[in-house]
């Protein structure tokens, strides 16, 4: 008998013929049980799988004559009796979608990492199959978070096996719609950017970058992460991509509608008006940890005048966290170090391009974006001429 848990939860005979399950309780002790793939599930558990938060007043007997009805359909021996108390469906992976999609999609993954992205985008497309619907419909709560992430993982992994086995014909519409529908999934934007650049739409490929890049700075208040990075400046690089309009002396783009080189809104470079001069665009805090200027230190944590010893264990897991994520927190009791640990963590990863922004004195939410830009001497102020209109000397530009 093989189990169904990605979509409604089915049971279907040898034969493929689905059992009549009834009702939703039903379902969903079918679902919690097939969840765990054959091992024993408590009483307690499966009561709080089934009936969430509006569990009946005699829960345990509820649930055992739930799992009476359950067996009538499936058979006796399909729900076995465990210590605890508590049941366990009879069955192993292999008879239940869940665990046959994991197998495929691990199977793939080694033969993308081997090479081999035809065989990899051909078993992803039989793993995504399987999904009927949401995962774990019939449960309440948030059972099916873990595998409806599983399915996205999968996905981006298809769409990057047919990037590299060159069939990229029908990506674009398909990679336009899950760039709506996940708008800060970067590595959807990024395998658009790429499926842009496969058809030769150098343009549209720098137009989808600047939309990503919009839409996390306006949403998130972040910079594309290193891969978006990498691709937009691989295509101001490539030769099929045109040249940035240079309309100032010695060759330097001039302000107007045409925006930055990077298909920037009407202005100047960084898409903001400029009030009819060319301004220099802000240095972005990515650019600033990623580029170390000659002139000397970038960044503005102080030297410290004594050493720092005895916490290289907390500093080598520091170090693996951000080579693998963006964002690490340091939590603990106030006195505990964290500050210092974060900026020596900083230096020691960013060299003199680490930046501390002090949020600690701040008693208004309002007030960070602001302390933000202080810190990373990004904010640009001018005294404000009584009544001066935007655009006039001595209106602030720019905060």
């Amino acid at each position: 008998m093989r189990y169904l848990i990605l979509g409604t939860t089915e049971a279907l005979r040898p034969d493929g013929t689905p059992l009549p399950l009834g009702g939703v309780r039903l379902r969903a002790l079918l679902a919690a049980l097939a969840l765990r793939g054959g091992r024993p599930v408590s009483v307690g558990e499966l009561a709080d799988d089934v009936y969430g938060d509006a569990p009946p007043q005699d829960a345990p007997a509820a649930l055992q004559a739930l799992v009476g009805r359950l067996r009538r359909v499936l058979g006796r021996e399909a729900v076995a009796s465990t210590p605890g108390p508590g049941y366990r469906l009879a069955a192993g992976p292999d008879d239940i979608d869940l665990y046959v999609f994991e197998r495929r999609a691990a199977e793939a993954g080694a033969r993308l990492d081997a090479g081999d992205p035809g065989t990899a985008a051909a078993l992803l497309r039989e793993a995504l199959g399987l999904f009927r619907g949401p995962a774990l419909a019939d449960l309440p709560g948030p059972a099916g978070v873990r595998p409806e992430a599983q399915r996205l993982a999968a996905l981006r992994r298809r769409v990057e096996a047919d990037l590299r086995r060159g069939a990229a014909d029908g990506l674009v519409p398909e990679l336009t719609e899950l760039t709506a529908t996940y708008p800060y999934d970067e590595a959807f934007r990024a395998h658009l950017v790429r499926a842009l650049r496969a058809e030769g739409r150098h343009a549209d490929a720098l137009a989808a970058y600047e939309s990503a890049r919009r839409t996390l700075a306006d949403a998130l208040g972040t910079d594309p992460g290193p891969e978006l990075t990498a691709l937009h400046r691989e295509l101001l690089a490539s030769p099929a991509a045109p040249p940035p309009s240079t309309g100032g002396p010695a060759g330097k783009p001039a302000g107007g509608p045409a925006g930055g080189p990077a298909g920037g809104p009407a202005g100047g470079p960084t898409g903001r008006p400029t009030g009819g001069h060319t301004e220099k665009p802000a240095e972005g805090p990515s650019e600033k940890f990623s580029e170390k200027p000659s002139g000397g230190p970038a960044g503005n944590i102080r030297p410290r005048l004594t050493s720092f010893v005895g916490r290289e264990p907390e500093l080598d897991a520091l170090r693996a966290d951000l080579a693998g994520s963006r964002l690490v927190t340091l939590t603990g009791p106030g006195g505990s170090g964290k500050t210092r640990l974060a900026e020596e963590a900083a230096l020691r990863t960013g060299g003199p391009a680490a930046w501390i922004a002090e949020l600690a004195p701040l008693d208004d939410p309002g007030a960070v974006p602001g302390a933000v830009l202080s810190a990373l001497r990004l904010r640009e102020t001018s005294l404000i001429s009584a009544g001066a209109e935007p655009g006039e000397r001595g209106y602030p530009r720019r905060l």
